[in-house]
């Protein structure tokens, strides 16, 4: 009974962490209606940053000798991890789902088989192999909505598009943030990711602001900012840093799959979306080929 009790709390984080990763396709739908996507991907990490900042800032200055030998490193995480998947969900959220967006960012964990394969020689067997290509066509029945004739006409939806290149997005960010070595402790290093995710974003910001639209600073840009900032970003990171800690990485990567289901109820909840019948489909697929690509003991960040 004492074990059970102390196993329950982390366990139970599985389920939680998700929650506030999840209201980030929330951000990415609800967010741009009022905030530009660049521009609310560029604040909200901006945000993050100064949050950090006076927590981190002491450790910070002691190891700049540090953070000179791994900028370059933080800045490819930075731009990986806030800048493309920063801001290609919220572009995203301008023409699909929400239910889409998490069922496609699924996908990701096949990416970074794949990215494990090519580049750091880990072995790929015929079970990896075959939940792989099981992922891959769920994603493609969600990205075409079931219609064979959205394929044969091109007829795809360029926010599924976007989110699929998010979802490889986060596979390079997971997979170097695994592989590179840091002499940062976990929020040194994520202070400093924020900084330069927010740097890599800045460009696009100002190009957005120049030639797109402009921000408009109203009290839905800060409540949009401030929520993205928190809760998919500072809340869902330090949860999903505990739950790791407490379970190990492969048992905490399953956060990911159960964030599609919170993806799908907020959407229901929130957006009057439906759950069509590709939405099925695509996720017994998916969820069937991560089985697959999971069992073995595959690596994971």
């Amino acid at each position: 009974m004492k074990n059970f009790k102390i196993n329950i709390f982390p366990l139970s984080l599985l389920f939680i962490q998700p929650i506030f990763m999840a209201s980030n396709l929330v951000v990415a739908r609800g967010g741009v209606e009022f905030v530009p996507p660049i521009s609310l991907a560029f604040w909200r990490w901006t945000v993050v940053f100064l949050i950090l900042l006076p927590f981190t800032y002491v450790a910070l200055k002691k190891k700049f000798h540090v953070i000179k030998k791994e900028y370059k490193k933080l800045l490819f995480l930075g731009s990986m991890g806030c800048g493309v998947c920063g801001a290609f969900p919220f572009l995203a959220g301008e023409t699909t789902t929400v239910t889409n967006m998490g069922i496609i960012y699924t996908s990701s964990p096949v990416f970074i088989i794949l990215i494990s394969y090519f580049f750091f020689k880990e072995k790929i067997n015929s079970t990896k192999i075959i939940g792989l290509i099981s992922c891959l066509i769920g994603v493609f029945i969600i990205i075409i909505k079931g219609d064979i004739n959205l394929l044969i006409n091109l007829q795809f939806t360029i926010g599924d598009l976007w989110m699929l290149a998010a979802a490889i997005g986060w596979a390079l960010y997971s997979i170097y943030l695994f592989y590179w070595d840091s002499k940062l402790k976990i929020f040194e290093r994520f202070t400093l990711i924020s900084f330069f995710g927010a740097l890599s974003l800045l460009p696009f910001y100002i190009g957005e602001e120049i030639f797109y639209k402009q921000t408009v600073f109203i009290p839905e840009f800060y409540f949009w900012v401030f929520f993205a900032a928190v809760s998919p970003g500072i809340i869902a990171f330090t949860l999903y840093t505990i739950t790791q800690k407490k379970l190990g990485a492969s048992l905490t990567g399953f956060t990911l799959y159960i964030f599609t289901v919170y993806g799908a109820i907020y959407g229901y909840i929130l957006f009057d979306e439906k759950f069509e019948y590709y939405h099925f489909l695509g996720t017994i697929l998916v969820f069937f080929g991560v089985y697959l690509a999971k069992k073995n003991n595959v690596k994971k960040v």
